[in-house]
């Protein structure tokens, strides 16, 4: 809220607080009242206002939004509304210049009124989740600077009705894409998805903009590059200096695309699953004369070999060379944000040369995404004791029943249990405390449920040197005191599950939580810790739980 204005207004988050954990309330009819309400009593005063979600509503009710004249940005995604009624609203809307919408079946542009079509011309800002094949109402937004695309197409009709990517007559006026700074498109899986944004692409090949800054394109699997596609890239490293950019693998593997690229003052890379060495990046990205102080985000999830020399005969298990991620941290010394899951970054032996603490120097992180076997604290030896296996961790009595949670007394195991200082990655969260997403992933790790990805997935076992890792790893966590989104996976070491409640107790700004094969297969050991932290989680609002298919609950 401003000072005497309403700057913004939540809809999904103020009408129902009693529903936290369900999008619809309990009495639909009551919170439509209450939208109308606060629609006319305040409707003149917002500026901003999202309605992300609210499915429930009916559309007579979504027809209120037209009373906010003074709407600035406007969030409807999730909402059903007709072409017809979504013009209503949008023609009373003339101060509009963000605008997130979905276009379903059904949807028809020429239904659209001219005073619509005037407020989309001023409309700077679109994001746009597409569940057909449309345009939706790019042609119309004359003024786009910024461009986000949401595919969600299905290869079939609910009757089951093969569906065309071709778009339909009527729908294939040229998108005007003069003014555009940012493109962002977002694919689910499905032959359909690729179809439509090639032609997005192609129009967009036909002339890049000038102005383009931000190019991002993110596809689940592969994505094979077109004649047109091929020629948006020569033409946007001819024409245009990027500050963020995102690519399908397919099209920068074996490609010297990135050394001709030209980049003013790039914020954001992401080089996802890509066949990319250690020498490469440093050539190509690090030595390319480029100053990389402004890069705020960098993403190599699934770069088995991105800290790794130039070798044929390296394997994804070996050691990285710390000095290539030594010059990379000594380059990117502003990032906010760093993904290096999907891959086994194993550290050597040597005082400074581990991993964690090289990263420890980035001190203004605040998302980080690491392998489980990266914060091992070191490679096993011949002359080192084993670590002793799950089984054996926690004591065992004769028929005495072990509560698992936190403990009523003193733990004569706490030695197991705690954050240990002199742990590389204990010393690594405390370099970090401004830290609010931490996802910590085993390397080999596949969910059984993926969102953007193949629905077909290879289960493979734990790397061994994650074996190292435990629950007083986990523990170590509950230094981040600003932390909202965590994710465990693939943690096949946990034991009682102690460290989550330890986050639990002193992670208090916690807002999502998803958790995916911890301990070892078949047993599933931690719920009662994990009962134990969620009574502390006052501001937990998802939270996702994955467990072995074969685990039983006791």
């Amino acid at each position: 809220m401003g000072e005497g204005a309403v700057w913004g207004a939540r809809v999904e988050e103020t009408l129902v607080p009693a529903a936290p954990l369900s999008p619809r309330p309990a009495h639909p009819q009551a919170s439509e009242d209450k939208v109308k309400q606060l629609v006319t009593e305040i409707g003149w005063e917002i500026q901003q206002l999202s309605m992300a979600g609210c499915y429930w509503l009916s559309g007579s009710t979504l027809e209120h939004v037209a009373r906010c004249r003074g709407l600035v940005k406007v969030n409807l995604s999730g909402c059903h509304l007709t072409s017809l009624r979504l013009s209503k609203v949008l023609s009373a809307l003339q101060c509009l210049r963000s605008l997130a919408i979905d276009v379903s079946p059904g949807f028809d542009a020429s239904q659209l009124s001219g005073e619509c079509k005037a407020t989309l011309s001023r409309v700077r800002e679109l994001k746009q989740t597409l569940y057909t094949p449309s345009y939706g109402v790019v042609p119309c937004c004359t003024s786009l600077e910024k461009l986000l695309l949401y595919f969600e197409i299905l290869d079939r009709t609910r009757e089951g009705a093969v569906l065309s990517g071709q778009l339909m007559v009527g729908q294939s006026n040229v998108p005007r894409y003069q003014h555009l700074r940012v493109f962002y498109a977002r694919l689910a899986p499905g032959y359909i998805n690729q179809e439509v944004v090639r032609l997005y692409l192609a129009v967009l090949s036909d002339r890049t903009p000038e102005n383009l800054h931000a190019f991002l394109i993110s596809v689940p699997g592969s994505f094979a590059e077109s004649g047109a596609t091929k020629n948006l890239l020569e033409s946007m490293a001819r024409n245009v200096a990027l500050d963020a950019l995102q690519l399908p693998k397919s099209w920068l593997n074996g490609s010297a695309l990135l050394q001709h690229m030209k980049f003013s003052s790039p914020f954001y890379f992401s080089f996802s699953r890509c066949a990319l060495s250690g020498g490469h990046l440093i050539r190509r990205v690090i030595d390319g004369g480029r100053d990389l102080r402004s890069l705020a985000g960098l993403n190599l999830s699934g770069c088995a070999h991105c800290l790794a020399p130039d070798s044929l005969l390296r394997k994804a298990e070996d050691d990285i060379d710390s000095g290539i991620l030594e010059t990379l941290v000594a380059a990117c010394g502003n990032l906010r944000h760093l993904n290096l899951s999907a891959a086994h970054h194993h550290s050597p032996e040597g005082p400074g040369r581990h991993l964690c603490q090289l990263l420890a120097r980035l001190c203004h992180l605040r998302s980080l995404s690491l392998p489980v076997c990266a914060v091992a604290d070191s490679a096993p030896r011949a002359d080192r004791a084993p670590v002793q296996p799950a089984t054996h961790a926690v004591p065992r009595g004769f028929g005495k029943k072990v509560r698992i949670g936190v403990p009523s007394g003193p733990d004569p195991f706490s030695g197991q249990a705690g954050p240990l200082p002199c742990s590389v990655f204990w010393s690594l969260l405390k370099s970090v405390p401004f830290l609010d997403r931490l996802e910590l992933i085993g390397s080999n790790f596949s969910s059984a449920m993926p969102r953007n990805e193949p629905a077909i997935r290879n289960s493979l076992p734990p790397c061994g040197r994650a074996q190292s890792v435990g629950d007083s790893e986990v523990a170590a966590i509950g230094q981040l005191a600003f932390l909202r989104h965590l994710t465990l996976a693939q943690l096949p070491s946990i034991l009682t599950g102690s460290g989550l409640v330890s986050i639990g107790l002193q992670c208090q700004q916690l807002q999502s939580l998803s958790l995916a094969h911890l301990g070892t297969m078949g047993k599933v050991a931690y719920t009662s810790a994990l009962s134990d932290m969620l009574k502390h989680c006052k501001r937990l609002k998802d939270l996702r739980e994955e467990v072995h298919s074969v685990a039983s609950r006791g």
